[in-house]
């Protein structure tokens, strides 16, 4: 599998968001990671679809649009338009999960989802041929800046061994550290947050987690 990195914009200078997505073009980076909280499903409340659409004028790179609200399947037709590629929901969230599934690729969309920590990988193995990606949360989902949680591996690799042909994502605590854990046990796409915005440079933060993501993988 292709490893991918996936900037998340939530540890990013918001004032200067433009600037922070060119860094990451330049740095090579796969995707754009967009965290969307609506203060209900997780204690936090981030970005909508303006910031979106406003993202997606300015970057061709694929917008990688992860949903933390509780009811996606209202909001898929309003991502789709604003320019999201790959729209992420919660299986833990109110919405029905495979009429969300399908709504997303009626918007031309990939679809994506996500589970928490507390959730088993069994849940989302039903909708493994509809799926394009599927996100573990290794930290609970709300906050960036949180430690990886390493007793999420065995799921990433339970989700592996079923889902060969699929991205598997994962989002919290990922650093230069843990990436290769993570691609150990099969991941294949890192949301790095604050890895990326919070060190050294962009371009060299993104290098080294590719070099550790290649080295755990093989």
């Amino acid at each position: 599998m292709e490893i991918k990195i996936s900037p998340s914009l939530l540890a990013s200078d918001f004032a200067n968001l433009e600037n922070e997505i060119k860094k990451c073009e330049a740095a090579g980076v796969e995707m754009i990671h967009v965290d969307v909280m609506d203060g209900h499903f997780v204690p936090n409340i981030t970005i909508g679809a303006p910031v979106v659409k406003a993202i997606r004028r300015v970057t061709k790179l694929p917008l990688d649009v992860h949903l933390m609200i509780s009811h996606p399947l209202d909001y898929i037709e309003d991502f789709a338009r604003a320019g999201a590629d790959i729209i992420t929901f919660h299986y833990e969230s109110k919405s029905p999960v495979q009429e969300t599934i399908d709504k997303i690729k009626s918007c031309y969309c990939k679809p994506s989802i996500s589970i928490k920590p507390a959730t088993a990988a069994e849940k989302v193995l039903p909708y493994m041929d509809s799926l394009s990606m599927v996100l573990v949360m290794t930290v609970e989902p709300g906050f960036g800046g949180q430690k990886f949680m390493a007793d999420m591996l065995p799921k990433i690799r339970r989700l592996r061994a079923a889902f060969q042909g699929i991205d598997i994502e994962v989002d919290g605590g990922i650093d230069s550290d843990t990436v290769s854990q993570a691609a150990a046990a099969g991941a294949n796409v890192f949301v790095a947050g604050s890895a990326v915005f919070a060190g050294g440079g962009v371009a060299n933060a993104v290098k080294e987690l590719k070099e550790k993501a290649k080295a755990g993988m093989f």
